[in-house]
């Protein structure tokens, strides 16, 4: 890989430099291709999305195309909304250049006839919220954004806000409380409905008409990637990667490494390559022993750090790609320590419209840290193991079953260091702060902090209320950033 292709080495400060550097030819493209050409090229790319899941774009590009409504424009949605543990890369692109993440959208909607580009960010991303608001302005004024509406939505802190559901969720008023829903759905626009409730939205497809349109989401990184796709063709994307996974990916190092930094590889890199470019290796006199990617994912053991980035190699481990955010943890660490952080995080931010997830994740993270404390017994195994059997039962999205595949993995692995918590032979270990980054400064993650006061009810009041969100909050009113 000759350059990175979507994380610009020095910020790109206007949009001239940005055309000057070759950007705007993807829109050009665009225009000679197509709406059907720009797709055909897209889902021959191979480019999959770049949030988590792995899908591939073109064929969700295809399927909004495909079931459009005769009354309403389609909108095209940017996940911007970046809050797993462990990733800052989506920041880092905005940062850098947030004129290839608008080139992507608008190439976008104008593949699947969309009027309507809007661009959700959380309101605590201020730096990325100014930059998208100026690239915007800047856009419109070169004329490129023609004919479609580009805004920015500035929504909650909450974790679930990155939850492709929950996030439409945001934008039409509401609350981010997940809804059933397949991966393609009307979202943004509701027609001839009074939608109170996420789990009363009708789902898009051909065979489920409704007036309702439905509305592409991409994740800033996915929609980076393509105005050089449109631009350059599918077989330069290709060129670099995997036949599976195509590309390049964007990873974010950070835990206990030598130093923290978001970098941009060749997906089918080794891990460990990551890990040594970005993090500088485990820290003096220390060796790595598993890394956790996001809260996603079970832990992957030290033994197969040589993993290759690819979305294929990473689940074939045993793990999984994620947003490619490592946390890196040491031969110092404290295992049951990050089960009870990742299980405290994921219980909080749970929003209890699903019972066993609240309920039996609470019951979960409240059993780790009495571990952690070494003021546990085998009494409080079993009830983890009757919990972790339970906490997804009919989960809307997927945090339930992140929760069971964490804390599964790290009982499997460190029974040892769990054992020891249980019989008291191992000394308390110290709170694991496991949350989002706020951000990187003199290559170190600065992590939320605040997030050790946020209460299950999503408030951060004294005490709990012992209520879920879902049922405190309402949910026609957006929640107070």
């Amino acid at each position: 890989m000759d350059q990175p292709r979507v994380l610009d080495p020095e910020p790109v400060v206007r949009l001239a430099d940005h055309v000057a550097a070759g950007g705007g030819r993807g829109l050009d493209a665009a225009k000679r291709l197509g709406p059907i050409g720009v797709i055909d090229d897209v889902q021959a790319s191979g480019l999959r999305g770049r949030g988590g899941a792995g899908f591939t774009t073109g064929l969700k590009w295809r399927t909004v195309a495909e079931s459009l409504s005769a009354s309403v424009p389609p909108t095209v949605v940017v996940n911007a909304a970046e809050g797993e543990p462990g990733t800052f890369k989506d920041r880092a692109i905005l940062r850098a250049n947030p004129y290839r993440m608008l080139e992507g959208a608008l190439i976008a909607a104008s593949a699947v006839g969309a009027d309507r580009v809007v661009v959700a960010l959380k309101a605590t991303f201020r730096t990325e919220v100014a930059r998208v608001r100026e690239a915007i302005e800047e856009v419109q004024g070169r004329g490129w954004g023609d004919g479609v509406e580009l805004s920015v939505v500035e929504g909650p802190s909450h974790y679930l806000y990155g939850e492709e559901t929950a996030l439409l969720e945001v934008i039409a008023g509401r609350q981010p409380f997940p809804r059933i829903a397949p991966p393609f759905r009307h979202g943004v626009d509701e027609v001839g409905a009074d939608t109170v409730s996420a789990a009363q939205v009708t789902m898009a497809g051909p065979a489920n008409p409704s007036p309702a349109p439905p509305t592409l989401v991409n994740n800033v990184e996915t929609l980076a990637n393509v105005g050089a796709i449109v631009a350059e063709g599918p077989d330069w994307f290709r060129s670099v990667g995997t036949p599976e996974s195509p590309g390049t990916i964007v990873c974010t190092i950070t835990g206990r490494t030598r130093r923290h930094g978001v970098g941009e590889f060749p997906m089918g890199t080794p891990l460990r390559q990551v890990i040594e470019a970005l993090g500088g290796g485990p820290r003096p006199g220390r060796r790595i022993v598993a890394v956790l990617s996001g809260v996603a994912n079970p832990l992957l053991p030290e033994s197969r750090l040589d993993t290759p980035l690819t979305y294929e190699a990473m689940e074939a481990a045993g793990a999984g790609l994620g947003s490619a955010g490592f946390i890196v943890y040491d031969d110092a660490t404290d295992l049951v320590a990050v089960a009870a952080g990742v299980s405290r995080f994921l219980a909080v931010e749970s929003c209890g419209q699903c019972t066993p997830c609240k309920q039996d994740g609470r019951a979960l993270a409240e059993r780790l840290d009495l571990l952690r404390q070494s003021a546990g017994d085998e009494h409080d195994l079993d009830v983890l193991r009757d919990k972790l059997e339970t906490v997804a039962d009919s989960a809307r999205c997927y945090l339930a079953t992140q929760h069971q595949r964490v804390v599964e993995s790290v009982l499997a692995l460190f029974p040892d260091q769990v054992r020891a918590h249980a019989e008291a032979s191992a000394p308390p270990a110290d709170v694991e702060l496991v949350t989002a980054i706020v951000d990187l400064e003199r290559e170190r993650a600065v992590l939320d902090e605040t997030h050790l006061g946020k209460q299950p009810d999503w408030s951060f009041d004294d005490t709990d209320s012992g209520q879920a969100p879902a049922d405190r909050i309402d949910q026609r009113r957006p929640d107070p950033v």
